[in-house]
Order: structure tokens, then sequence, then C-alpha cells
């Protein structure tokens, strides 16, 4: 679906996100590179998941389920060789617009 993302570093408005999996936003930090995750906890409301990409970054990120249509993003870890400490709040706001052939991502 589609999600607004709000708390981003640097962000001065909120990114609205087609998000396929939450997994996605576990990983938002390292949203664009290729990493894979591991499952550290799982106790409703909150998912903990950890992750490591190609080139060294790595994170841990909790979700926290506030409402079904609103979460919590705890997230830390390192991305290009710095540390990185923050939270993001994601709303779903619909469904993702359908891709048209012609148009560049």
């Amino acid at each position: 679906g589609l999600w607004e993302v709000a708390g981003y570093p640097g962000a001065k408005e909120p990114a609205r996100e087609c998000v396929a999996d939450l997994e996605q936003l576990a990983q938002y930090e390292h949203r664009r590179q290729r990493c894979t995750s591991s499952l550290v906890s799982d106790r409703p409301p909150s998912t903990t998941i950890e992750y490591s990409c190609q080139g060294g970054g790595f994170g841990r990120s909790t979700l926290t389920m506030i409402t079904p249509r609103s979460l919590r993003v705890e997230t830390q870890g390192i991305s290009d060789n710095l540390p990185f400490n923050y939270v993001l709040q994601a709303r779903r706001v619909g469904d993702c617009p359908p891709r048209s052939s012609a148009s560049a991502r």
C-alpha cells in the first residue's frame, strides 16, 4: 500500500512510499540496498528485525502497531560507516497508484 513516512532525519515533509512488505519500513535507512533480515522478536503489537546489507550497512528496527494503519518504527544501525538512530511514524494512506509503462521512477 501507499504509506506516508515522517521523521526521517533531514526530511522537511513526510515521504510517500509504495510498500509491498512492511519489512521495507524496518529497513528504511537502507531501502535502496539489497539486505537480508532475521526476525528477533514478534510479540504483538511489536516486531523486531535485524538486517545486514551488501556493502556493510546494517540495522535493527522495532515496528510497533499503533492502529492497523499506523506504525512507529524505531531504527538504529550503521549506514555509510556512520551510526544512525531515529524514530519514524508511518501511516497507510491508500493503495499504490497503478504503474504505467511510460512513467519513470
